[in-house]
């Protein structure tokens, strides 16, 4: 097994750590203090064409594989993780489903000003009835015409706000659950189609969070994604991508909260010496160190595994599981080595930690993760013998 990086994927790893330390680091805490969208961040990557990497060339992207996207997700991620929640939603929610299932006029239309950044885009699946049974949602879509016709809403929608384009989903055939659920593609400013208010969030705040409301809000069927009644096959299929760029995001965040706590327990004294001779935190640092490899593994795995294209919904669902909750682990015991000092904004843990926190929720829960992996390990089991 080869664990070299290409020249390219090394100058792209360069280039996104250079702009995390940089430009995004210097102005996390300020957009997490102030709670508003990072917007000059995001123009950034536009220009360093990290909007668009695995849009194909000829319609403005870099045509890049899946690692060296995760490359660049995970050191956008350990600068400001507010700013890389915006890069994963273009990469893997956006340009990706339209590149696999838009039309030729589809493509030709939207993935040029989503690959540099122009336009910004969301994903509008979940609804506060239907989060992971996304084939009960309550949106509807009834075909009228020339057109179909969207009543209901939609939340949590990062870039929601920002968005100047939306890939919604809703049931088309009910009596079908999730065989009757349809994608659309709904440009800002359509009739009927209206933003909610911000969400304040634990963490993640220099991201735009909001709900998404339809009433009457008229469709042509030319904006249908893929065709009616593959909606649903569609969202899991592009959430299998997802997972493996917030996988990248965790490990992202929990390595800057190691490279946090290294430093402070090299500064700080007690008994002394630094903390960083003392055999309790040594340990801490060790634990740290090996999760976040471990993940870092993990994900690249499921990157390869879908640039091979193969089947990758397993090794995405255990990166995004395994990544998430090394993240919550690794940001408790940097503020734990910070001790009080840990407790407050003027450390970058603190952020961190909460920062942490949403990977293990969003693009599927830890719970759901566990389903997917599950099932696919008791598909292939072999039958016990007699």
């Amino acid at each position: 097994m080869e664990f070299t990086l290409t020249e390219e994927q090394q100058l792209i790893r360069q280039t996104a750590r250079q702009l995390a330390d940089e430009f995004l680091a210097p102005r996390a805490a300020h957009h997490d203090q102030t709670a508003a969208f990072t917007a000059d961040q995001v123009r950034r990557l536009g220009e360093l064409g990290f909007l668009g990497m695995q849009v194909p060339e000829a319609y403005g992207g870099s045509g890049l594989d899946t690692i060296s996207y995760v490359l660049a997700m995970e050191e956008v991620s350990r600068g400001d993780a507010a700013t890389s929640v915006t890069m994963t939603v273009q990469n893997s929610l956006v340009n990706w489903p339209l590149s696999r299932f838009g039309s030729l006029e589809q493509q030709r239309k939207y993935l040029p000003k989503l690959a540099t950044g122009e336009w910004l885009g969301c994903y509008a699946l979940t609804e506060p009835v239907a989060g992971s049974d996304p084939a009960s949602m309550g949106t509807g879509a009834v075909e009228d015409g020339d057109a179909y016709v969207l009543n209901g809403s939609k939340i949590f929608i990062s870039n929601g706000g920002v968005a100047d384009l939306a890939i919604v989903w809703a049931q088309t055939h009910r009596e079908l659950k999730h065989k009757g659920v349809t994608a659309f593609i709904l440009e800002k400013g359509l009739p009927g189609f209206e933003i909610g208010a911000e969400e304040h969030k634990m963490g993640i705040r220099g991201s735009n969070t909001v709900e998404l409301y339809f009433k009457n809000c008229r469709v042509p069927k030319s904006q249908i994604l893929g065709g009616a009644g593959e909606g649903f096959k569609i969202a899991m299929m592009t959430l299998d991508g997802g997972r493996i760029g917030i996988a990248a995001q965790a490990v992202g965040i929990a390595q800057a909260a190691l490279d946090a706590a290294a430093q402070y327990a090299q500064q700080r004294k007690a008994f002394g010496r630094p903390i960083a001779e003392l055999e309790g935190v040594q340990f801490k640092i060790a634990d740290m160190a090996m999760e976040i490899q471990a993940s870092r593994l993990l994900t690249y795995l499921a990157a390869w595994t879908k640039d091979q294209g193969q089947r990758y919904s397993q090794q995405a669902a255990m990166a995004k599981l395994h990544a998430s909750e090394t993240a919550t682990r690794v940001t408790h015991m940097a503020v734990q080595v910070h001790g009080g000092y840990g407790y407050l904004r003027d450390f970058p843990v603190e952020r961190l930690y909460r920062d942490a926190r949403i990977t293990e929720i969003y693009e599927g829960t830890s719970e759901i993760q566990r389903i997917v992996i599950a099932g696919q390990v008791l598909k292939g089991a072999r039958p016990a013998t007699e």
